[in-house]
């Protein structure tokens, strides 16, 4: 079998393992692949267990962390771990963007100086058409954030996700992303996933495992092909994609891992700007 190390190297495996932190979300997004939104089950990896497993991940030779969910800034105490974590392996968070209030912001502040980068989603330069698939005021909440965090010294990054019909708006979009000081280079485009609540709503392309790049997973549940992988649709867990239900220790879901990526077929890379 690959070793870890041989399939980082090779970049058959993601070098960053990623935590779902928790799985409600103060947002009900209409392609959502979690199905999130402020009543569901919240799914909550602890936070101590999340700085245990960003050790032995730095131990076994992964060198990024990556937070999702739900909503991530809704877990309360999120600020001071990540800087918990960042102080083990750089790291990413994934955020909708809408949270950061004066009290939020002045908790996000020695985050300046840490390994943090946060992924905000905005998907249209029209506030409407953006807030129709997103939310109310998410637009506004959004560029409003997006300055007062790289004003802080914490790079962001912004993550537009697309139907087909949007693509001729992605200029635009463009523009807003580099005034509001987010550089192309930290600007991800990305499709509409066909699963969770885009399936239910008929939305985006469908994606095989092949069609995903393996990265290391970890929820509540269990351990996943990829942070795209352990989707909801009318609330059940999507288990296509599980690994494993044992996530630790950490050497249990990257074996099975390995053993899943022994058994592609060569050239089988990813086919779907999914990222």
């Amino acid at each position: 079998m690959t070793t870890l190390a041989e399939a980082i190297a090779a970049d058959q495996l993601g070098d960053r393992v990623w935590l779902y932190s928790n799985y409600h979300c103060n947002l009900a997004c209409s392609y959502c692949l979690t199905e999130s939104g402020p009543k569901v089950e919240r799914r909550e990896l602890d936070p101590a267990t999340m700085l245990d497993i960003a050790h032995e991940a730095k131990g076994m030779g992964f060198t990024r962390i990556g937070i999702t969910g739900g909503e991530p800034f809704l877990v309360p105490e999120l600020p001071e771990m990540l800087l918990e974590l960042s102080a083990v392996l750089p790291v990413l968070v994934l955020t909708n963007g809408t949270l950061f209030q004066r009290s939020l912001l002045e908790r996000m502040a020695p985050l300046g100086a840490a390994d943090v980068t946060l992924q905000i989603s905005l998907d249209h330069p029209d506030p409407v058409t953006n807030d129709v698939m997103r939310g109310p005021a998410n637009f506004r909440k959004v560029v409003e954030a997006v300055p007062a965090l790289l004003g802080l010294g914490i790079p962001v990054r912004i993550a537009t996700t697309l139907e087909d019909g949007d693509a001729e708006d992605l200029p635009r979009l463009c523009m807003l992303h580099r005034e509001l000081g987010v550089g192309d280079d930290d600007h991800v485009v990305r499709p509409i996933l066909r699963r969770g609540r885009a399936e239910s709503g008929d939305m985006g392309v469908r994606a095989r495992y092949l069609d995903l790049p393996p990265e290391l997973t970890l929820t509540a549940d269990g351990a996943f092909w990829s942070p795209f992988a352990p989707t909801v649709r009318q609330g059940v867990l999507d288990t296509d994609l599980l690994l494993s239900r044992t996530t630790r220790p950490l050497q249990r879901p990257v074996d099975a891992m390995l053993t899943v990526l022994g058994g592609r077929p060569a050239g089988a890379d990813s086919t779907l700007n999914i990222r």
